[in-house]
């Protein structure tokens, strides 16, 4: 660091130099110039030395303030971000696959470690609960063709509507249709997303239309920002 940002240490020499210089001169017109001179550097000097430190204190400031920039968005990266897919929210998390499976069994517990089941944890109104889910007659890793997050004008729940593509539409319409008479719990699948249940659905006929919606493990689960999250993941345009 130089003089003039620590101690504006040559001009403060020069200023007294000058001064005493035009006292031992007797303080003619020339002297007063000088001291002027002096007195006018000697500000600057100072004042540069203010503004120095007060830029120093700034630049610290703003390295704070972009760090935690850094960081808060980081871990809205991880977790969720409430913005509208279609705006786009800038996310890298990789694409989000489903999987559709018929469940077999839905106990009143929470799994057992190792059983695979999923579990869906208690709340204010539903217990805990333990479900069971065939892989091997399921859809597993399913690309979605389109997917939105919307909310509901009936209860104002968040939700995400995906639609499916042409090939998955026909093998989920008769995956529906084998479930649809069955009793429950069997007559619902798992929609699981990220070895996580995201929805529990109940069938009476056959979906044609290639088209579910995802609203969690009880409706209201959702927030705007999960809602969004896995929309985003999940509308990959494929």
């Amino acid at each position: 660091m130089n003089d003039s940002t620590e101690h504006p240490l040559h001009e403060t020499l020069l200023h007294d130099a000058l001064h005493a210089h035009v006292r031992e001169s007797g303080g003619n017109a020339a002297g007063a110039c000088l001291v002027g001179l002096a007195d006018g550097a000697l500000q600057i000097a100072r004042r540069r030395q203010r503004l120095a430190r007060a830029g120093a204190g700034i630049a610290a400031a703003v390295v704070v303030a972009t760090a935690w920039v850094a960081v808060a968005d980081g871990a809205t990266r991880h977790a969720h971000r409430v913005q509208p897919a279609a705006q786009g929210t800038g996310n890298t998390a990789k694409e989000a696959l489903i999987s559709l499976l018929p469940v077999t069994s839905s106990t009143e517990h929470a799994c057992t470690h190792g059983s695979g089941g999923y579990t869906v944890h208690a709340s204010a109104t539903h217990p805990a609960s333990c479900i069971h889910a065939d892989r091997a007659r399921g859809m597993t890793d399913v690309h979605a063709a389109s997917a939105k997050a919307v909310k509901s004008s009936v209860d104002g729940t968040w939700q995400v509507e995906v639609t499916l593509g042409s090939a998955d539409r026909t093998r989920f319409a008769a995956l529906t249709g084998s479930l649809a008479a069955a009793p429950s719990p069997r007559n619902g699948f798992a929609i699981v997303i990220d070895g996580k249940l995201w929805g529990n659905p109940f069938v009476t006929s056959s979906i044609t239309g290639g088209r579910l919606e995802i609203v969690g493990a009880f409706v209201g689960d959702l927030t705007s920002a999960t809602a969004h999250d896995l929309a985003l993941r999940l509308d990959t345009g494929k």
